[in-house]
């Protein structure tokens, strides 16, 4: 049997990500993957028109019948709509099922410049990343949500919360470089070639639905974050476009 992951993202028409970018990497890595919808969006890869958001009592509505019938223990969180609803929800979530550990991907912006939210605030952040697993920005993500001199340093403050993978992805040079940082400290460097055609609409996504879902399957942080790095790699690797091919783990 697969484990069970769930998704709860927004819904992406294109594909290339939100909950369905975050399900074809679940699939592909062995798991099976759950959704729930937090928020409409009607954009493509390039377009970005705007979000309809989807009220957190329906999240929860969503999120409960699944729980009661599947037994997840790692769940995936990328967009959301109200962003100073989020502590109430994952309080809640942690009292409907006490074991679930939970990812976030903190879209903030869209790829084509649409804004979700305003920044939030340091007391916010730090209220939200004491109840997770994983937290896995970007740097212009980073910096928004805690402002510091270097990405490098706002992640290593944010990491006494809870463990945050910082990505590379927007860093020039021949290679691309996340960083994993704990406890104040940088733990680890995954390190991979950048690809001259690699740049991909929902990269973010695949990288933090491919962690989840190698943490569903009991690897420890470090391995699921090497693993997710890899897969996410093949994806952009994938062909020139801006939507990128799964492809199943062997």
């Amino acid at each position: 049997m697969r484990p069970y992951a769930l998704s709860m993202a927004g819904f992406d028409p294109s594909g290339g990500a939100g909950l369905l970018a975050d399900c074809k990497t679940m699939e592909a890595l062995g798991v099976y993957g759950l959704g729930v919808c937090t928020a409409l969006t009607v954009q493509n890869d390039v377009e970005f028109e705007r979000i309809i958001g989807v009220a957190t009592a329906d999240v929860r509505d969503q999120v409960q019948v699944l729980l009661r019938r599947f037994p997840v223990e790692w769940a995936k969180l990328g967009l959301v709509d109200n962003l100073p609803e989020l502590p109430g929800l994952l309080a809640w979530l942690r009292e409907l099922r006490p074991t679930l550990s939970l990812v976030w991907d903190p879209v903030l912006k869209a790829s084509a410049g649409y804004d979700f939210h305003t920044t939030p605030t340091p007391q916010l952040v730090a209220q939200l990343c004491r109840q997770l697993a994983l937290l896995t920005p970007n740097q212009p993500e980073m910096l928004r949500l805690w402002p510091a001199a270097t990405p490098e340093l706002a992640a290593a403050a944010v990491s006494m919360f809870c463990p945050v993978l910082l990505k590379g992805g927007h860093t020039t040079g021949p290679e691309a470089t996340d960083l994993l940082f704990s406890d104040g400290q940088e733990v680890a460097r995954f390190t991979t070639p950048r690809l001259p055609h690699g740049e991909k609409h929902g990269s973010g996504c695949v990288l933090s639905a491919a962690i989840t879902a190698e943490l569903a399957k009991g690897q420890t942080l470090l391995e699921a974050c090497r693993r997710g790095k890899d897969y996410t790699t093949r994806v952009l690797a994938s062909n020139d476009t801006l939507l990128g091919y799964h492809f199943q783990d062997h």
